[in-house]
């Protein structure tokens, strides 16, 4: 098994393909347009084997408010594993590689969990904001309280019990 670290840009078109392909299949069709165009535009984790792309996830830049200060947040995208090797450790190691990302060039990671992938992030010390969860939308602050429990952040700041408000953007916004 290979890990390759690579911006959005440096991707060939073939390969961002067999990403989104991996994530539609992982996702069961449900990775829309939306999804696709937040995974972009950062660092992406790809774990290959013999088979090829066995497992993704990316870290893009988002603003998040917390106390009054907007912070630079690492923002956790389409990760995902192949069917086939599910339960091998590939997760975890696209994850470690990812928080390397957080920890050198962000204050904070986030990310939005499904049932089924809060088990890995809480097993690797990400924590559900335990606040109130928001964005800011282009008509003032939007409290988003369906995001609360499946909101993880990494690491936990002081005081978590602030709302974290995000910044807006099309489609699901967390």
């Amino acid at each position: 098994m290979t890990l390759r670290i690579a911006h959005t840009a440096q991707l060939a078109p073939a390969e961002l393909h067999r990403v989104r392909g991996l994530l539609h299949e992982s996702f069961d069709g449900d990775f829309a347009d939306e999804d696709w165009e937040h995974t972009l535009g950062g660092l992406h984790a790809l774990a290959y084997d013999g088979r090829g792309l066995a497992a993704h996830g990316a870290v893009v830049m988002r603003r998040a408010r917390l106390r009054g200060r907007w912070l630079r947040v690492g923002y956790v995208e389409g990760v995902a594993v192949r069917r086939d090797v599910r339960r091998t450790g590939l997760g975890g190691r696209v994850m470690e590689a990812l928080e390397g990302v957080i920890t050198r060039a962000y204050d904070l990671g986030a990310l939005s969990a499904s049932d089924e992938g809060a088990r890995l992030y809480e097993g690797r010390g990400w924590r559900a904001w335990p606040g109130p969860i928001g964005a800011l939308g282009p008509d003032g602050p939007v409290p988003l309280p369906d995001e609360e429990g499946s909101t993880y952040v990494w690491p936990v700041p002081a005081d978590p019990h602030t709302e974290l408000l995000f910044d807006w953007r099309d489609g699901d916004v967390l």
